[in-house]
C-alpha cells in the first residue's frame, strides 16, 4: 500500500497554515509536503512537525517572484546568482526540517524564447545545485507540469525530464512524477509508471483527480488500479496528496473527502 503525505498548501484550506499540521495528523497522515516554508521560521515549522509526529518529505525551492507570476528560476539566463541564493536558502531549511528532498521549479519560457536556447542554463544550474545538495545528502527533484495550469512552463513531459536527468548525470537529481500533470499532458499513466519507476530515477509521486484536480476518486484516472501498479513495482517512496478538496473551504471538508485512501476502506 502506498504511503501518503498530506500537501498542506492545498489540503485543509479552511484552517490557518500552521493549524493544518494538527489536522493532517488527526486524519492519520504521518508525513507532509507543501509548496514553500519561507514565510515561517524553521524552528516554528519544526515544532509543529515534532508536536504531531510528522515527517517533512518535500517542499519547493524559492521560485522567484511567485506573487508576480514567476514559477522558478532554473531555466532563466541572467538569474544564476539569484538561483544559487535560492538553493542555499532551501538547503538551510531542509537541514533544519530534516527534509530529504527539494523540488526545483524550472521556470517559465520568456516571451520570444524557445526551450532549446534556455536549456544550457537549466542544465548548468541543476548540475551546480545537485552538487550542493549532495553535500547534505539531499535529493533534488524536477517536475514536468502541464501548460494548461502553468502556461509556458519549461518542463512538461516525463521523457524530457528523464533525458535531463541523464544529461546532468547527478545521482541525487530525480523526477517528481505528478500523475495529474502526466495525465493532462500525455496519458498512458500506468505504462509510464512501469517504464520509469524501475529506473530508480523517480524520487516522489503526487496525485489528484483529473481534470478538476479534486480528490483522486473523481475523474478520469482510476487510482485504485494505479496504487496496485505502484505496489506491484515495489515503489517505497511517498505519494503526495496535492489536490484541491472538492468541498473547498467547508469546515472538515478535507477530512470528509478522504474516503479514497486504501487504509480508510
Amino acid at each position: 500500500m502506498p504511503q501518503f503525505a498530506a500537501n498542506l498548501t492545498l489540503l485543509y484550506p479552511e484552517l490557518d497554515f500552521l493549524d493544518r499540521f494538527a489536522a493532517a495528523a488527526h486524519d492519520g497522515f504521518t508525513a507532509v509536503e507543501y509548496l514553500f516554508p519561507y514565510a515561517y521560521a524553521p524552528r516554528e515549522l519544526r515544532s509543529r512537525l515534532q508536536a504531531h509526529g510528522l515527517q517533512q518529505v518535500l517542499f519547493n525551492a524559492p521560485p522567484g517572484d511567485w506573487a508576480g507570476g514567476e514559477r522558478g528560476l532554473a531555466c532563466l539566463p541572467g538569474r544564476e546568482a539569484e538561483f544559487r541564493a535560492s538553493i542555499g536558502q532551501a538547503l538551510d531549511y531542509a537541514a533544519q526540517l530534516d527534509c530529504p528532498r527539494i523540488h526545483v521549479m524550472a521556470g517559465l519560457l520568456p516571451a520570444g524564447d524557445e526551450r532549446e536556447a534556455l536549456y544550457p542554463t537549466y542544465r548548468d544550474n541543476l548540475r551546480w545545485a545537485a552538487r550542493e545538495a549532495e553535500q547534505q545528502g539531499i535529493e533534488l527533484l524536477i517536475e514536468p507540469i502541464n501548460t494548461r495550469d502553468i502556461p509556458r512552463f519549461f518542463l512538461n513531459r516525463q521523457d524530457h525530464a528523464h533525458d535531463i536527468i541523464q544529461d546532468v548525470g547527478a545521482p541525487n537529481l530525480k523526477v517528481l512524477m505528478d500523475l495529474y500533470h502526466c495525465q493532462v499532458v500525455e496519458g498512458d499513466v500506468a505504462m509510464k509508471l512501469r517504464h520509469y519507476l524501475p529506473t530508480g530515477r523517480v524520487g516522489h509521486i503526487q496525485i489528484a483527480g483529473v481534470p478538476e484536480r479534486h480528490e483522486p476518486d473523481v475523474g478520469e484516472l482510476y487510482y485504485p488500479y494505479l496504487f496496485s501498479v505502484l505496489d506491484a513495482l515495489g515503489y517505497a517512496g511517498w505519494v503526495g496528496c496535492e489536490y484541491r478538496p472538492s468541498r473547498g473551504l467547508q469546515a472538515g471538508g478535507t477530512s470528509a473527502g478522504l474516503g479514497w485512501r486504501p487504509s480508510s476502506r
